[in-house]
This record gives structure tokens, sequence and C-alpha cells, in this order.
């Protein structure tokens, strides 16, 4: 670890938590129906489209209800989204003139982006055109982060209020998260991320001279542009040189600004935020690391403020950090201290503070490796997914560290509100197992803990990890999982375990090196989307609606403070344990494995 690096992530994690509160608070005024400010200017937007939609804010749901409507919208958002893929070839706004996706493309795609994983199996600047990326997918970036911070309101409320049957209006939950939260703070970071300069434009891409022709060799294509490939199987290459550069272009920095922010992390291209028309210098790479965090972090004041008791918000947000901060430093350790074989053949991977040294394989020399390794980290205790460094360059413990994160179930930070009401469903778990050591029925902020909240709570750990564990073993025994692996051996276990902890955890990263646009891969992937959100969700609003009809619990001697650093660290001991046991046979083979072959 440099000095350098270390003071570049104490100041990100500066800037992080002192936003925390202002933001945090501002968001518990806007759902509690308090005056914050932008309801004086908006207010009248607002009340237009609930008179367009003819939506009635005050009238409210059941969680029944409130489900209903969520899964109705998320259908009709799917079939939307499908048919824009699947008829973009003959929609405007598309000067570079690509055709539709392909059925099993569009399905991934569509189901990746309504479910806020964001999980690219395609090269944005190759396969969609400027309205399929406007329309389509930024549409869903905004509507499905708006989604998880409803459901995470839906349970607040289900804590804070007393021997009701309603939980809010689901209408209104996503107009206001869209229209007070999401929609002027996207706006913010686009014009700051403009000034950077990311691209924002609806020009047709520019063919532009290279200062010196290029030779190299070219895949040799037959009659239907397939690969020829020899006797030996090997693809077979013809000589090529090219003498100008295709360079992308569009509306770029709208897109990226809600992908940050709303925890989506598909890109505008194919190389994510690595590419210099997306992230073109360290302080826009700075504006798009803190976006990954931002709003997951501010909704842990928000809750506190809501239940009012904002030492539970706190709370929360230190096991959040006492979990991710060493893997963060594990990731930055391994990274920094290279490759033994390369040190082996006299190769220099020494660091200083001004020479950062390590592994520098697949990451941008303008954002080095404490930048790479704070970015893979964020962006997979978020469920953000974008990437600035290629993680299946990573050494093996630098990349576990990303993975693992994944696999914890997305809680530490998580997705803008999914990650919040994930990180509660531990805790019921977490009170009510200190409820059994003591004999007693447990209670969390008042409310008692019971079989059902349990039984839901088990469905929203359970589901996600069955869905990795049952996706990885499928694909690692079927002819067409194991072809899309780059790598043979450990490597190439943990390119398949990746990319289904990242589907069913609605992350949407890759690992990189798996060619996952095939029918097999789409299918398998859009299915583990599907089961790791709904099956999460729909648990997670029945809890909101068990809770809400309960009556208030008052403290007693007996009754577990949430609020301690006793709680906080019995609650990141149990998601360890359980992201452990569930878990560690899959790393053993795979990062585990390759990182002893380093030193064999």
């Amino acid at each position: 670890m440099t000095t350098y690096g270390v003071i570049q992530i104490g100041i990100y994690f500066l800037v992080l938590l002192a936003l925390v509160k202002p933001l945090g608070n501002y968001m518990a005024r806007v759902y509690q129906g308090e005056s914050f400010g932008l309801d004086l200017i908006l207010g009248p937007v607002e009340r237009l489209i609930y008179r367009v939609l003819g939506i009635r804010p005050e009238d409210e749901m059941s969680w029944k209800t409130y489900t209903g409507s969520a899964i109705v919208f998320k259908v009709a958002c799917f079939f939307l989204l499908f048919l824009i893929l699947r008829l973009q070839g003959i929609l405007p706004l598309n000067p570079q003139g690509v055709p539709g996706v392909s059925p099993d493309l569009a399905f991934n795609t569509a189901v990746s982006f309504i479910t806020n994983t964001n999980w690219q199996a395609y090269g944005g600047e190759s396969t969609m055109s400027y309205l399929t990326q406007m329309a389509g997918l930024t549409v869903q970036n905004f509507v499905s982060a708006a989604q998880g911070m409803a459901i995470l309101v839906a349970l607040i409320r289900g804590f804070t209020r007393r021997t009701t049957a309603t939980i809010g209006n689901y209408w209104a939950d996503m107009t206001r998260s869209i229209l007070y939260i999401l929609l002027p703070l996207s706006l913010f970071l686009a014009v700051a991320l403009v000034s950077q300069g990311v691209v924002q434009n609806f020009s047709p891409y520019k063919n532009v001279p290279l200062t010196q022709t290029i030779s190299y060799d070219n895949p040799k294509l037959d009659a239907d542009g397939k690969p020829v490939t020899g006797v030996d199987g090997k693809a077979v290459t013809e000589p090529a040189k090219a003498s100008e550069q295709t360079l992308p272009l569009g509306p770029a920095a709208s897109q990226i600004a809600i992908k940050q922010l709303g925890t989506n992390g598909g890109g505008f291209f194919n190389v994510n935020s690595a590419h210099p028309f997306e992230n073109p210098t360290p302080f826009s790479n700075f504006l798009e690391m803190l976006a990954i965090l931002l709003l997951p972090a501010a909704l842990c004041y928000t809750f506190g403020n809501m239940v009012g008791d904002r030492r539970q918000g706190r709370a929360l947000l230190a096991v959040m950090l006492i979990i991710f901060i060493p893997f963060l430093i594990l990731s930055y350790i391994s990274e920094q201290t290279g490759n033994p074989h390369l040190a082996t053949a006299g190769v220099d991977q020494a660091a200083s503070a001004l020479q950062p040294g390590g592994n520098m394989e697949g990451k941008e020399m303008r954002f080095g490796i404490a930048n790479s390794a704070l970015w893979a980290t964020a962006t997979t205790a978020a469920s953000n997914g974008s990437v600035n460094a290629m993680h299946d360059s990573f050494s093996p413990l630098g990349g576990l560290a990303p993975m693992v994160l994944i696999q914890l179930g997305e809680i530490v930070f998580g997705g803008v509100g999914s990650g919040l009401y994930g990180m509660l469903a531990f805790g019921m778990v977490a009170v009510f197992i200190s409820g059994l050591m003591v004999g007693r029925t447990p209670e969390y902020l008042g409310k008692k803990i019971e079989a059902f909240e349990m039984k839901m709570a088990a469905i929203v750990i359970l589901i996600p990890a069955v869905c990795v564990l049952l996706g990885t073993a499928v694909a690692s025994v079927t002819t067409a999982g194991v072809a899309g692996v780059s790598n043979p051996g450990p490597h190439g276990f943990s390119q398949i375990l990746y990319a289904l902890s990242s589907a069913s955890n609605n992350n949407g990263s890759a690992f990189g090196g798996l060619s996952a646009n095939t029918p097999f891969y789409n299918t398998l992937l859009g299915l583990a989307m599907l089961f790791g959100r709904f099956w999460v969700m729909v648990p997670i609003i029945a809890i909101a609606g068990s809770l809400a009809s309960k009556k208030y619990v008052t403290p007693s001697a007996g009754t577990l403070p949430t609020h301690t650093p006793l709680f906080v660290m019995f609650l990141a001991g149990i998601i360890i344990v359980v992201g452990a046991l569930t878990f560690l046979p899959g790393l053993a083979l795979g990062p585990i494995a390759e990182h002893l072959t380093l030193y064999k």
C-alpha cells in the first residue's frame, strides 16, 4: 500500500461519510411528507403526474396490493424493453443502423435492467442504438432503483406503524423517489461528468485517422461470417492493417450518472467506466466512485431518522463498514503485492510513494491500483456492477474480495434500498438468535420477530445462495457452460462462480473472460436475475405488512439493544458466518486454489 493510495482512499471515505447525514435527512423528509425545499418547485409536477396516471397517493395499500403493483409494473417494463431491443433496427435515433437484438440476448438484457442487475452480455457501442440506451436502458435505471427505495420505505413503515393493514402507496413512493431524489442527483452528476469530458451528444460515430498505420493478425472468416479454424483446431488468421479508428459517441453522461447513483452499473460502452469517454479523468473517477455508495450509505441515516432512533441507522452503517474495509484492504494489498512469478523472473514490482508497482494488468494507468481496488470492492459491495478495471486480471485474492462481497447478498451497502432491506433481514435473524439464547421472544425496534418473519427472512437469505450454487453446478457440468470459459482450472471455475454470483445477487459486474453471450448463459443468468430480485423483494414486502399489523412492544430489561457495539459485532459475525458456510467450498475450488498455485 502506497502513501498516496491510502490518502486517496481516506479522502474518499471522508467525503462519503460527510454527505451521509444531509442526504439521509433530506430523503427522510421526502418520504415522511415534510417540507424539504424542492417540493415547492417540483410539487406541481408531482401532482400533475398523479392526475395524468390516475393515482391517488392518499389511498394506501396492503402488502399484497403493494406487491401486486410492483410485479405488474415490472412485467410491463420487461415487455416494453424487450420490444425496444427487438425492434431497434427500425426505430429512430439509430445513426449507426445497428439491427435488433437476438431473442435470447433481448430476454437477458430486459431482465437485467428491470431487476437493477444491469448485467451486460453485449458491447454497448456496437449493439445498442441511442434510442435503446435512453428510452430503454436509462429509463429502467431510474425505475428499478426507485423500486428498491420504495420497498425499503414500505419496510420502514412496517416498523413504525402499529396495528394497521397498510404500508403506503407504491406509485407515490416510486414517483417521489424518482422526482425528488434520483432525477436531481443525476442531473447534477451528469453536468459534472460532462465538464470532465464525458460525451453527451447525438452525433454519429466519428472515423479519425491514426498517426501511424497498425499491422495486426485478423481472424479469417468464412462466407457465413464465422471464424475459420485449421486442422489443429486453432483459428486461422490473415494479415491486416488499420489506418483509422472509429470513435463511438452518444448520450453517455446521462446514463452514467444514474447507473452510478442508482447502483445499476450498466455501461454505455463495452468496457464500462474504463472507457475514456465514460470516465476520462481522476476527478470523474472519484465522482463516479462516490456515487456508487452515496445513496446506500445515506439511506442508513434515513432509516434511523424515520424509525425515530438515529443510532439504529448508525449501527447498520457501522456493520457495513466493518465488513467492507477489510475486504478493501485485502484487495488493495493483493494487487499491490504483484505476481510472485514475475518477481522470480526478475521483474521489479516494488511500490513506492511515487511508483505504484504491483499488478497493473487490466488496470488504467490514470487510476492506478488504489482506485481500481476501491472501485472493485465498492461496486461489488453495492449492487452496482460498473468497473474501471478488469476483475479477471486481478490476483486470485484480489479477485476473491469483490466476489465474496457479492456473495454476502449485496447487503454491505448493497443496491439503493435493496441493500438495506437485505441487511434488515439479517438484523431480524440476529435478534431471533439472541432471543433463543435467553429464552424470550425476540424484538426489533419494538416489534416481535416471530415465525412468519423468520420464514420470510430465511427466503431472503437463502434464495440468492441457492441460485448461485445451483447455477454454478449446472454451468460447470454442461458442455454449453464449460464452452464459455476462457481459462481452464481454478480460474475458469472462478469465472463461472463469479457470473452466477453477480446475476443471482443482482450485481451485474463481470469477472471477464467468460463468453456469456450465448443462448445457454443468456437464459441461465436471466433466470438467476429474476429469482434473485423477486424472491427477495416479495418476502420483504410480506414482512413489512406483518410488522405493520403488530402492536408496539415497550423495551424492557430483557430486550436486546440493537444500536450498541455488541449488536454491531454480533450482526457482522452472523453475516460472515452465513457467507462462509455457504460459499467457502466454492471459493476453495476457485480463487483460493488458484492463489495456492502461485507459490508451488
